[in-house]
């Protein structure tokens, strides 16, 4: 697959099968996406890689954490208040997402099922958390996502889909807790990854992107 091709054809998928990722690949997928650029050559990615009953144990962790309404402390808050053309884009992709799904904003149920959804990694079997040490300042966030595209991409040109999720960094001393790792390393994103169900209902809907108009400035 070329680069091209694989930034204009690499998509979110929310739900994947079963089949393991042999470990000989994803070696290589997080190798490759090590060639990241980043700030002086910090390289401030830390990687999590969580396979089989480990991610069956975790999974059942956050789905029991969610569903009862414990409350989310992720390392790095969400947003609050959006300017309004991207709070706009925001209503409007849930909307349709929704609708591809046939799920009523009203009903409070399916709506319920399809968040839970994040916390069993939408079936994926291995689950990436990307952490960097909590010394760092934001500017390393930049790197990190640096690394997370490069790591998506990768994976799409090996047939491997990936869904970014920022609903399983809101439990990180669970996650932390759990994996043994540091309560000094910043949980800054999750990652699903697999061979993508084709078939899903979930996996038919596209996100809308903005057209270069709106995000273009031109100066000559």
């Amino acid at each position: 697959m070329e680069l091209l091709e694989g930034i204009e054809t690499r998509r979110s998928f929310r739900a994947f099968e079963p089949t393991p990722i042999p470990g000989e690949l994803l070696e290589r997928i997080l190798k490759a996406a090590s060639n990241s650029p980043s700030y002086t050559n910090t390289q401030p990615w830390q990687v999590a890689v969580v396979t089989g009953k480990k991610k069956d144990e975790l999974s059942r962790i956050l789905c029991e954490l969610a569903s009862s309404d414990t409350t989310p402390n992720p390392d790095l808050p969400t947003p609050k208040d959006l300017p309004a053309e991207l709070e706009r884009r925001t209503k409007e992709h849930s909307a349709r997402r929704l609708k591809v799904l046939g799920v009523e904003r009203e009903d409070r149920e399916g709506r319920e099922q399809l968040r839970l959804l994040n916390f069993q990694f939408y079936g994926a079997p291995c689950v990436i958390f990307l952490f960097m040490d909590s010394t760092l300042s934001s500017w390393s966030i930049f790197d990190m996502g640096l690394f997370t595209q490069n790591l998506i991409l990768v994976a799409h040109a090996f047939g491997l889909e990936s869904c970014l999720q920022a609903s399983i960094a809101n439990y990180p001393d669970a996650v932390r807790e759990f994996l043994g790792i540091s309560k000094t390393k910043l949980l800054i994103l999750g990652i699903s990854i697999g061979y993508p169900a084709l078939d899903a209902k979930i996996n038919t809907y596209r996100s809308e992107k903005a057209s270069m108009d709106e995000f273009v400035w031109w100066y000559s």
